[in-house]
């Protein structure tokens, strides 16, 4: 008997359409989740259904209106994408399926497709290359709640972080060599942020938010997410010859009024300009697919924010989206 081998891609998730419904939905369903908003869940609630989302849902929309492509959304299309390349790859003794940890298509869906076809196993693949509580965490913890009620279940497997798999590394690097670095005067690698709290949370004993933490990735920090970032910019800078001094690792989209990671991305902007830079590259190695945060926080509100300020470009470099390196990375870490 032909023993086939199950595959759950899960990305973040996005909303089933820029209307102001459904992204209020999917705001709901994305900011309520407790490894999220790691607040106490009656003040959670109240901050999200009362004040996030009725106020951020119509903002959020136009945004999303601004990047959604005649296929949908780009972040759910691009994962289309990859799965289905990822699916020819792998061959017919793997079945690939794709999920999103908040709406369409679900976690619980994607298993359901992967029991009923009598996998032998499942491995499940967070598409976050850094670790986070927020991100991956929140995968693991939806899989196991979907599952739980399962009398019989296949082998189950996670695939950890990626963040400095050379493959990851390799994918990236070629995508940036199109924009020659060389050409810029300063490149800056953009991570999605978190607030300090949850780095304080995840390494209680270690002191993971001082200012020379991150310079070296250590037994003692490797499960940072921070130091994670850094690692996985050090890596693509060394890949392209770029000199230490000659780029930033900051940290974007940020909520709320309490301290996330430093430093901030929209402020280091702000000082490059205010140096006389005129010319910036921008890599966003946290996301694989391109989506609100790289077309539009990036792409268009930190290019006005620059060029307000003095500057006259930042030029984006897109994400791996269905790139065969990362579909060849996807397969080493399966394999």
């Amino acid at each position: 008997m032909q023993q086939l081998t199950g595959i759950l891609l899960v990305n973040l998730g996005t909303p089933d359409s820029p209307s102001v419904p459904d992204v209020r939905k999917y705001l709901k369903e994305f900011l309520l989740d407790e490894r999220v908003i790691d607040i106490p869940a009656p003040q959670r609630n109240l901050l999200v259904r009362g004040i996030i989302a009725p106020f951020r849902a119509p903002k959020s929309a136009k945004l999303y209106a601004q990047i959604w492509k005649e296929n949908g959304s780009p972040l759910l299309s691009f994962s289309v994408l990859l799965k289905n390349k990822l699916q020819q790859k792998l061959g017919k003794n793997f079945l690939v399926e794709l999920a999103m940890r908040y709406q369409s298509p679900s976690i619980k869906n994607g298993l359901d497709i992967l029991k009923k076809t009598n996998c032998s196993k499942i491995i499940v693949i967070p598409l976050f290359p850094q670790y986070s509580s927020a991100a991956n965490g929140s995968v693991v913890e939806k899989v196991m709640n979907v599952i739980k009620s399962n009398p019989v279940f296949p082998e189950l497997r996670f695939t950890g972080s990626f963040h400095h798999q050379p493959l990851f590394i390799k994918a990236f690097s070629e995508i940036g060599k199109k924009y020659e670095p060389a050409g810029y005067d300063h490149i800056i690698f953009s991570f999605h942020g978190l607030p300090e709290r949850q780095i304080s949370k995840s390494l209680p004993d270690f002191n993971c938010l001082s200012e020379i933490c991150c310079i070296t990735f250590t037994l003692q920090n490797h499960l940072c997410y921070r130091a994670q970032c850094f690692e996985t910019a050090r890596a693509i800078a060394e890949s392209l010859n770029i000199p230490d001094k000659k780029y930033t690792v900051c940290f974007q989209s940020r909520l709320g009024k309490t301290p996330w990671i430093k430093p901030y991305s929209d402020e280091v902007i702000k000082q490059l300009a205010g140096k006389g830079v005129k010319k910036i590259l921008a890599f966003s190695p946290a996301f694989v697919a391109d989506c609100l945060e790289t077309i539009y926080e990036i792409g268009v509100e930190y290019n006005s924010l620059f060029i307000e300020h003095g500057g006259e470009k930042i030029q984006l470099v897109e994400s791996l989206n269905d790139s065969d390196l990362f579909i060849e990375c996807i397969e080493e870490m399966i394999k």
